[in-house]
């Protein structure tokens, strides 16, 4: 405990420098700090599917046509006052919520409140490859692009300013929760019009303007991000004035500014301070069961990672039971299959792997690789609530593939190169996981695995089957569950058959803040929300 004290009084005191000074000047008493873990890959989560660009943008900037309760996971209302679905299941008509402002900046007025235009625009920009700004930010839309929503939606239509209509060529059980996602978000046509007759379209994903409860101030890579109240929000808000996402790599430093009050929220506390936030009345820890999966994927389009019986004996080389005691402590569920235990597509009795060194070494035999065989596993240099600690997990895994004849190195890189890498197809394996956007099982099977998600980046394991692809595409036709369930445990059998990844662990998602934090929740389906919490006084909380 003394050496722990010790480390945090001596990072409090590093974080005395003229940059922290700066930016402590400028939180005013109604602010809030939350101290982030890495920088956004862009303003707009349409480009992004990183959980850190979510928490920067989804729900503080922009809103949806719909929207999650993250309570219970409904579907609700948001810029989409109500909707109405064909009997067909072909055909989704909103109609729009009237009065809803953009935020006004230094570097845009807008001139109209939202409407139907803006829409299509954020839909076309996905969906349209030919539309003038499809390829701006580099053409690629990963959560849209991994469920193939382009080639499904027919057609986006206005018919009048507050009326849309988007038509599909075939029926999609999880359409409108794919339209309440964080990636979901509505742009300003205006906005983007200003910008293309400007010659400066780029800056639409740089200087964000959206409808959400906080609009863009500043933003400085590795160190802030500041946000202030939007004063026309549609929906009432107690969310504080101000926003400063502290931009804080280091876990130990996070929970520093945690305990001395520089920051009031913090991003994914490490699993072995867990204990210490509960002992301390000035910190409460929220936890809830997580909507995730942690896994290690072979990049299947590289031999010998294209062999399944490698991949299999790779498999049987590891410990799961131990890496799931050695890094998660108690604080994850072992992963038998894709979906965690609150879907309801979860597969009891799912087919698993045991520990099996001496097979798998005779396998790897047996595929013709020689002894001490050399590979790479990619650990992400980021915490996740799927994965709190990829480096440790993948020294665990080094030392078991050691037992089995091979070598293996470990490589780490900035964050965002390090995802652009995984998108080239650079690694050999890596460690890595997904959390749940919405709760539809689907939302696991299609950006995980399917031939579509592997140019958009999310099927880390690039792995195409036409199988697979036939059973999670017959899964989305019918709303019926029990036929759905049937079907995704079909496809949990090709995947233990085939092993593209191994499943590792579901793990409890837990979100630490200072005591006088009120109202905040863990979302279980994105990016954080900061808009109906509120700050209270310390009299406040003697009282």
């Amino acid at each position: 405990m003394q050496n722990r004290l010790l480390t945090v009084l001596c990072l409090s005191l590093a974080c005395l420098t003229s940059a922290c000074q700066k930016q402590a000047e400028n939180i005013g008493s109604n602010s809030l700090s939350f101290c982030s873990e890495s920088n956004p890959g862009s303003f707009n989560p349409q480009l992004d599917t990183s959980s850190t660009t979510a928490d920067a943008t989804a729900h503080q900037l922009y809103d949806r046509l719909l929207e999650f309760n993250p309570e219970n996971g409904r579907i609700e209302p948001s810029l989409a006052s109500s909707w109405l679905v064909s009997s067909d299941g072909l055909t989704y008509t909103f109609q729009l919520r009237r009065g809803v402002k953009f935020h006004q900046t230094d570097y845009f007025s807008p001139t109209r409140n939202f409407n139907a235009d803006d829409v299509i625009f954020s839909i076309e920009r996905w969906r349209n490859s030919a539309h003038p700004y499809h390829d701006i930010g580099g053409g690629l839309y990963p959560y849209f692009d991994s469920l193939g929503l382009y080639q499904r939606v027919k057609h986006v239509k206005r018919i009048n300013g507050y009326r849309v209509e988007i038509a599909l060529y075939k029926p999609d059980s999880s359409f409108l929760a794919n339209l309440a996602t964080d990636f979901a978000v509505i742009l300003s046509a205006e906005y983007a019009q200003k910008l293309m007759e400007q010659g400066a379209p780029s800056r639409l994903d740089k200087f964000p303007i959206g409808t959400g409860p906080y609009k863009f101030v500043d933003y400085r890579q590795n160190q802030f991000i500041r946000y202030i109240r939007h004063p026309n929000y549609f929906s009432p808000s107690s969310g504080p004035e101000q926003i400063v996402f502290d931009i804080t790599q280091k876990s130990s430093l996070r929970m520093a500014k945690l305990i001395t009050g520089e920051c009031d929220v913090i991003a994914f506390p490490s699993q072995s301070d867990l204990a210490v936030i509960e002992e301390k009345e000035e910190l409460r820890l929220l936890e809830k069961p997580g909507l995730n999966v942690g896994y290690w994927a072979f990049n299947t389009s590289k031999a010998p990672f294209d062999n399944p019986a490698v991949r299999r004996a790779l498999a049987m080389a590891i410990d799961k039971t131990s890496i799931i005691e050695a890094v998660y402590l108690g604080q994850a569920m072992r992963a038998k299959s894709l979906v965690p235990p609150a879907s309801w597509a979860y597969q009891s009795s799912a087919d698993e792997l045991g520990y099996n060194p001496v097979r798998a070494r005779e396998m790897l035999e047996q595929a013709g690789i020689p002894d001490n065989f050399s590979m790479d596993i990619w650990a992400m240099p980021v915490q996740r609530a799927y994965n709190p600690n990829a480096a440790k997990m993948a020294q665990l895994i080094k030392t078991y593939l050691a037992d089995v004849g091979v070598r293996a190195s470990i490589v780490s890189q900035d964050w965002n190169i390090f995802r652009r890498s995984l998108r080239d197809g650079l690694h050999d394996s890596v460690l890595i996981g997904w959390n749940a956007d919405h709760g539809d099982p689907d939302n696991f099977y299609r950006p995980l695995l399917s031939c579509e998600a592997i140019p958009s980046g999310t099927n880390r394991a690039m792995w195409c089957n036409t199988k697979y692809d036939e059973l999670v595409e017959q899964a989305i036709l019918t709303d019926i569950v029990e036929d759905r369930k049937k079907i995704y445990h079909q496809a949990n059998a090709l995947i233990f058959e085939q092993l593209p990844l191994v499943t590792i662990a579901h793990a409890f998602q837990y979100q630490a803040v200072r005591a006088e934090i009120q109202g905040m929740q863990i979302n279980p389906y994105g990016g954080i929300q900061f808009e109906s919490i509120s700050k209270s006084t310390k009299d406040s909380l003697n009282d």
